[in-house]
């Protein structure tokens, strides 16, 4: 078995809201995804994900911005990871 990997960063924290931002990492060989390959994220939320058969295994943690900081850029927050096994 060999296993394929999707990387959606949404816009909340909920899995039903919509993607912002996504990587794909393909251990079977068959397709050779890289960073900026494409213009429109593969679904639309991460229930989408879901519903095509991906298996959520990792969120991140939720934690508030420290006061004064709430507006600050950084890394992207409410990253999903998913699965697939082939």
């Amino acid at each position: 078995m060999k296993q394929q990997v999707l990387v959606l960063y949404l816009n909340t924290s909920g899995l039903d809201s919509h993607v912002l931002g996504w990587s794909n990492y393909d251990g079977t060989g068959k397709t050779n995804p890289t960073t900026g390959d494409g213009d429109e994220p593969p679904y639309e939320t991460g229930v989408d994900a879901l519903r095509d058969g991906w298996r959520l295994f990792q969120a991140s943690q939720l934690i508030p911005p420290y006061p004064g900081h709430e507006y600050d850029t950084s890394f992207m927050k409410h990253e999903f990871w998913f699965e697939k096994l082939e």
